[in-house]
């Protein structure tokens, strides 16, 4: 057993004058005033939440500074029920707003295709983006309910659909390019899409794979498709690949009838109204659908990320995931708090193992979201990123898909920064 294990010695104790400073300090001493309780440890904290859950709810609610209406008369009916019980069920409110709202953090994404493709959107012109391809959205059909499929990589046109989605009250499915054709209808077959997005490809470990045989082959077996849209990301536009798939167009012309100076419009939904539907991993038959809400899929990431992980406003928020993961889902959110989105594509392991850290250099990440496989990955490659890079930034590190070794947070402190949140955490594909 190694020392750290066997001893009762803390491996990281953050400084007190930063944590006084946290999104959780400053709730805690709202929930003081809310509970009438002192909560002089965390435990007592979570205490209060189970206990007393609607007020903890609304407490997260007012603290986290959701927009909307929540409504008036209880927070919880049937609290017994499960399922049946129903949060907030006066309120309305549209997951994209939160998302979208003003901050004063003027950049929302930063993407980067390996070492292949770089770009910049700032909230401004994604406010305008998900405004137009919400509007084509709604020519093209989609209403309230309706779903909206992406067989995207991790691009920023990814969370334009997501969010141009959730504007109308669409739901919103994925799945990653890497996927085969039977992995895909698997999923996208039970939930039956009426627009499809799709790139025209992806870039993995520098080569440029296409994936215009299997939209050939997947589009024509999904009838409720009415729509497919495509994405260039290998070319410089999608055109030609669009004219060869059935019913398709191109991203760019699909936005094309709709102003520049767009602004988005928001349909007000009630706190239940699905916003996602996920997948179980298959591996005892097809995929079971698992079906999100817009309420507590925000409200739940909204503590994830401040409380948490103290994501604020003008943070850069990393995740290495693809669009077949929850933790894209995880991710996304963190526009709520105004955080800058840092989206990565492709394999982690480019040059050596260097890319991520090259990106978290760059652009000044504050939090780094990875899974246990990675991390295990990263110690064999013997990099040591704490003695190549400035990670001066850099406050929280995450880890999820398995739960991490304890060697492996001895190895995290070791060879990537001594002051940092690690945190092993729970992810959410069914919870």
């Amino acid at each position: 057993m190694n020392s750290a294990a066997s001893s009762d010695r803390p491996l990281w104790v953050p400084d007190p004058a930063w944590s006084a400073t946290t999104r959780m300090a400053g709730f805690i001493e709202r929930a003081r005033t809310i509970s009438g309780r002192t909560l002089d440890a965390y435990a007592d904290l979570h205490a209060w939440s189970v206990e007393q859950p609607e007020a903890f709810w609304t407490a997260i609610w007012e603290f986290c500074g959701v927009m909307g209406e929540r409504g008036t008369g209880p927070v919880l009916v049937d609290p017994e029920r499960m399922p049946g019980a129903r949060w907030f069920p006066a309120a309305r409110f549209n997951f994209a707003e939160n998302l979208l709202q003003a901050s004063a953090n003027p950049e929302a994404l930063v993407f980067w295709g390996e070492d292949q493709v770089k770009r910049t959107v700032s909230r401004a012109q994604l406010r305008r983006e998900v405004a137009r391809f919400t509007a084509a959205l709604r020519d093209s059909g989609v209403a309230a309910g309706d779903r909206v499929a992406a067989y995207l990589p991790n691009l920023p046109e990814t969370v334009v659909a997501m969010l141009a989605a959730a504007s109308l009250g669409a739901v919103f499915t994925s799945a990653s390019p890497d996927f085969g054709v039977q992995g895909v209808l698997d999923r996208f077959g039970q939930t039956e899409p009426k627009v499809l997005i799709a790139s025209d490809g992806y870039w993995y470990n520098g080569r440029a794979i296409a994936i215009e045989a299997k939209l050939a082959e997947l589009i024509p077996q999904l009838p409720s498709v009415r729509r497919s849209v495509v994405v260039p990301y290998l070319s410089e536009d999608a055109d030609d690949l669009a004219a060869r798939l059935p019913n398709a167009v191109s991203y760019a012309r699909f936005l094309a009838p709709y102003p520049m100076e767009s602004e988005p419009a928001f349909a007000p939904l009630p706190f239940d109204h699905p916003l996602y539907i996920m997948y179980s991993s298959g591996t005892t038959g097809v995929p079971k659908c698992i079906v999100h809400g817009v309420g507590g899929s925000l409200l739940q990431h909204l503590k994830e990320h401040q409380l948490h992980t103290d994501v604020r406003e003008g943070d850069r928020l990393f995740y290495f995931t693809t669009c077949g993961w929850m933790m894209w889902n995880w991710l996304v959110s963190g526009l709520a708090s105004g955080a800058t989105l840092l989206l990565y594509d492709g394999n982690p392991f480019v040059d050596g193992g260097r890319i991520l850290w090259d990106f978290a250099q760059t652009e000044r990440m504050t939090h780094f979201g990875t899974s246990a496989k990675y991390l295990d990955a990263l110690i064999k490659t013997g990099l040591k990123p704490k003695d190549e890079y400035d990670l001066s930034a850099l406050r929280v590190m995450t880890s999820t898909g398995s739960p991490l070794v304890a060697e492996r947070f001895d190895d995290v402190y070791a060879r990537i920064k001594a002051d940092l949140q690690l945190s092993s955490i729970s992810g959410g594909t069914d919870l």
